[in-house]
């Protein structure tokens, strides 16, 4: 019997109501799969019965390799490694479909990740179908000028649709994690803001998020090379907080960065 572990946040989901709500939510018949950490294969099973074209997981813990190439033998594509050193651009030709009940302690790293090495021209996924700890769940799809609204908040609003499905009880895993989780639905977004660099953007949600209950003054300042002026300019009162500011807030300041440092 396999346990799961703790090092890799490991908790397996149980419950065949939530595992059937996943496969459900986009028709996938036919389609390129993409699974990150399957753990035992019991949403995989369910897909698999979708009947999809190609089905690839991504699982790091190589006991649960050896327990999925046994179960499933020649059925789906398994790659043994972290999925925070794969390449998800190179992972297939084709547009994927991906799921994933992303490990608590690095979901927001991998979401941020994806998002920032997002390809303008082929975009690797159409849908992700995730699972997170449900205040991660939180601060994506909070709403501007609340106090769970932040840096995860911009950057993923910035390149994609986001939809809540449903809260998860932490007895539909195990072994039973100690907090909630949330099941989110993903969409690349077709019109978006484009920026020179992606990381600069990334960069100043980051500087003016370091210290998100003081005002913005000190990150303005930092960033723009003390330049109070520039914020007359702006219309940008360097009294407010970060939580203050919103999406297009974020891009214009970027765009002006971007153009000062060119």
């Amino acid at each position: 019997m396999i346990k799961a572990k703790k090092s890799l946040g490991q908790n397996f989901l149980i419950d065949k109501n939530i595992i059937n709500k996943i496969v459900n939510l986009v028709d996938i018949k036919d389609k390129n799969i993409l699974e990150i950490g399957p753990g035992t294969g019991n949403l995989s099973e369910q897909i698999l019965k979708k009947k999809p074209n190609n089905f690839i997981v991504i699982e790091k813990d190589y006991d649960l390799v050896k327990l999925l190439k046994k179960k499933f033998n020649k059925e789906i594509k398994i790659i043994n490694n972290d999925i925070l050193k794969v390449e998800e651009n190179t992972i297939s030709n084709q547009v994927l479909t991906v799921y994933g009940n992303l490990p608590y302690n690095i979901s927001t790293e991998i979401l941020i990740k994806w998002i920032l090495n997002l390809n303008e021209k082929k975009i690797w996924f159409d849908y992700l179908v995730l699972m997170f700890q449900k205040e991660v769940a939180d601060r994506i799809i909070s709403k501007f000028d609340t106090k769970s609204y932040g840096r995860l908040t911009v950057l993923a609003n910035w390149r994609l649709k986001i939809k809540k499905i449903c809260n998860i009880a932490p007895s539909s895993f195990t072994p039973k994690p100690k907090v909630e989780s949330t099941l989110l639905l993903f969409e690349p977004k077709t019109n978006f803001v484009k920026f020179k660099n992606p990381k600069n953007f990334e960069k100043m949600t980051r500087t003016f998020f370091m210290h998100r209950r003081k005002m913005i003054r000190k990150p303005f300042l930092k960033l723009f090379n003390d330049d109070q002026n520039l914020a007359f300019e702006m219309g940008l009162d360097l009294k407010l907080r970060p939580q203050n500011l919103d999406l297009d807030d974020y891009f214009d300041l970027t765009k002006k960065y971007e153009s000062l440092s060119s």
